[in-house]
């Protein structure tokens, strides 16, 4: 989409103002120029972040694609720029650019993914179950390699304690202290750079069964 059309629907917020909120209906998504966003849920009486957005991510794309309430809350951080979009000037940019189109395509299948997959995580009441459903999306996305036998428990994941917290939901304090429990538990270790999980099977039937639980 060129400047000249793109510019129409340029839209601005302050820091602080909401862009959109959770459960209202969309029919716009919006891809961030400059500026941050924030996006969160509420599980149960609790702020849970599920990410802070910077340039050239998008998001809001769920009202489109699906044609559901918004999933999330967006928040600007600090004076935000973005392109406003509804489902016409998408119908516009899937025929006059396709290989930009298949690129914001992709993008949009990932992310209903990631955010699927997230929420799912979230709502998961138990601390360690959440940590370790965390391994587990990403085992359900991991290639198989010679160090990744997906034939085997024994999964090496190259992520961060920090990577960990941010899928979860928790402070990096909260989730350093839950993987030390599972070093102590003989479940992972963590090397300069990845993360050893023992065995994902293992993680699997814990997650599941507190899931269940909770249920």
């Amino acid at each position: 989409m060129d400047s000249s059309v793109s510019s129409r629907f340029v839209r601005t917020f302050k820091p602080g103002e909401m862009i959109f909120s959770e459960y209202e209906p969309g029919d716009t998504f919006y891809l961030l120029q400059s500026g941050k966003v924030k996006l969160y849920k509420i599980i149960g009486e609790i702020e849970r972040v599920l990410d802070v957005l910077s340039p050239p991510d998008s998001f809001g794309e769920m009202a489109i694609l699906e044609d559901s309430p918004r999933s999330a809350t967006a928040i600007a951080v600090d004076h935000v720029t973005v392109l406003e979009l509804n489902s016409q000037n998408f119908e516009i940019l899937l025929l006059g650019n396709p290989q930009v189109a298949l690129k914001v395509l992709r993008k949009f299948a990932k992310k209903i993914y990631d955010s699927k997959r997230r929420s799912m995580i979230l709502t998961l009441q138990d601390p360690q179950a959440r940590v370790a459903d965390v391994f587990i999306m990403f085992d359900e996305a991991a290639p198989e390699t010679e160090e990744n036998d997906k034939s085997t428990g024994a999964r090496i994941f190259k992520i961060t304690p920090e990577d960990v917290a941010h899928w979860a939901g928790m402070s990096i304090f909260d989730t350093k202290n839950i993987l030390n429990t599972f070093v102590m538990q003989r479940r992972l270790e963590i090397r300069s750079g990845h993360i050893e999980v023992k065995n994902i099977n293992d993680f699997s039937r814990f997650v599941n069964s507190r899931r269940k639980k909770e249920l």
